[in-house]
C-alpha cells in the first residue's frame, strides 16, 4: 500500500485533529503517503483533496474541531455516490481509507468495503453511543465542558435557590448525561435508556426541601425531550421555581483532553496498522484500555449498551 486516504465524517468532536495526526504520521513512518479529504464524504465525491506531510499536521493534537473539517452528504448515501466516489480514490491513487466519525460515518465506509475498497473506521463522536468501543473521540472532553457547566450553575443555583435543568447533547445516548450528572452530584439524572418516574422526581425534589436543601441539579439528556417542556412540567405540579440551561454545541468544542488525545492517538495509528495487514471494513475501539477491532457491520447491528449501575448508584448518592 502506497498512498491512503483520511477523511471525518458527520459532527465534529474534540481529538479528531488528534486521530488525523496519528493517521498521517503514523502511514509516514511506513512510507505511505497520506491524501487529506475535505468534508468528508461530500469532499471525497468532489475531489476536493490535498496530500498531507509531517508538517501538515504540525500543532494539531490540542486544537477541536477537524482541520479536514465536516460535512453531510445524502447523494453518498446512493450507488452513483459511492461510485462517484471511488472514481475520485482510483484517480489519486488512493488504496485504502480511514474514516473518522459516528455510525452514519461508518455506514458509508461499509458501503466502500462491499464494492471493494478497504475503509477502517476511527469512532469520534460526543455521544459515546458506538458499540464496539468502551469510548469514543471527544466524549471525554465533552463529558468535562458539562461538568465545568454544572459546577457553575449551581453555584448561582445555591445563591437563588432554585431548581436548575440542565439539557446535555448525546443524541439517543444517555452515556453523557449519565456521567456528567454523577460527576457532578445532580440530584436527578433522565436518560433514554431508563424510564424515570416523574412522580418520584417530584417527591425528591419536596424531600430536599424538607430538609433544608436550598438548591437541585437535574441533568437531562436530549433524547428524552425538551428541558423547558420538562421544567414546565415541574413547575406546575409542585409550584418550584425552575430554570434551564440548554448547553447546546459548547459541548462540541474546545481543546481535546488528554484522555481524548492519547485515545485518538492509539486509534489512529492502529487505523493505518490495519490497512497495512490487509483489512477492510473494520472498526478500532479501545475496551478495557486494549486495542480491539470488530466488523464495521457487526458494530452497526449492535446496541450501545449504557452502565445502569452508575445510573443506580447516582439515585443512592443523591438521597
Amino acid at each position: 500500500m502506497k498512498r491512503i486516504g483520511v477523511l471525518t465524517s458527520g459532527g465534529d468532536a474534540p481529538g479528531m485533529n488528534a486521530a488525523i495526526r496519528a493517521v498521517v504520521r503514523k502511514a509516514i513512518f511506513h512510507d505511505i503517503e497520506v491524501v487529506g479529504i475535505k468534508y468528508g464524504y461530500e469532499g471525497l465525491m468532489e475531489g476536493n483533496m490535498e496530500l498531507l506531510t509531517i508538517g501538515s499536521v504540525g500543532d494539531i493534537i490540542h486544537r477541536g474541531g477537524t482541520m479536514l473539517f465536516s460535512a453531510r452528504s445524502e447523494e453518498f448515501k446512493t450507488d452513483e455516490g459511492q461510485q462517484k466516489a471511488i472514481e475520485q480514490m482510483k484517480k489519486h491513487q488512493i488504496e485504502g481509507l480511514v474514516v473518522i466519525g459516528g455510525d452514519g460515518s461508518f455506514r458509508g465506509a461499509q458501503k466502500l468495503t462491499e464494492k471493494g475498497f478497504p475503509c477502517i473506521g476511527v469512532p469520534g463522536t460526543i455521544d459515546n453511543d458506538i458499540a464496539g468501543t468502551d469510548f469514543t473521540i471527544g466524549f471525554d472532553t465533552a463529558l468535562n465542558t458539562v461538568i465545568e457547566a454544572i459546577d457553575r450553575v449551581r453555584d448561582t443555583a445555591t445563591s437563588h435557590e432554585r431548581t436548575y435543568i440542565l439539557e446535555v447533547m448525546g443524541r439517543d445516548a444517555g452515556d453523557l448525561a449519565l456521567w456528567a450528572g454523577l460527576a457532578g452530584g445532580a440530584e436527578t439524572i433522565i436518560i433514554p435508556e431508563k424510564e424515570e418516574d416523574f412522580d418520584d422526581i417530584i417527591e425528591r425534589l419536596k424531600r430536599g426541601r424538607d430538609r433544608g436543601k436550598k438548591h437541585s441539579i437535574i441533568v437531562l439528556a436530549e433524547g428524552v425531550g425538551s428541558g423547558f417542556d420538562f421544567a414546565e412540567r415541574i413547575t406546575e405540579t409542585s409550584g418550584l421555581e425552575t430554570r434551564v440551561t440548554v448547553l447546546g454545541y459548547i459541548q462540541r468544542g474546545g481543546s481535546p483532553t488528554a484522555q481524548d488525545r492519547v485515545l485518538a492517538s492509539r486509534l489512529g495509528a492502529r487505523a493505518v496498522e490495519l490497512l497495512i495487514e490487509g483489512h477492510g471494513g473494520r472498526m478500532v475501539g479501545i475496551e478495557n484500555n486494549q486495542l480491539v477491532d470488530y466488523d464495521i457491520h457487526e458494530v452497526l447491528e449492535k446496541q450501545h449498551e449504557i452502565d445502569l449501575g452508575m445510573y443506580d448508584l447516582s439515585k443512592e448518592l443523591s438521597i
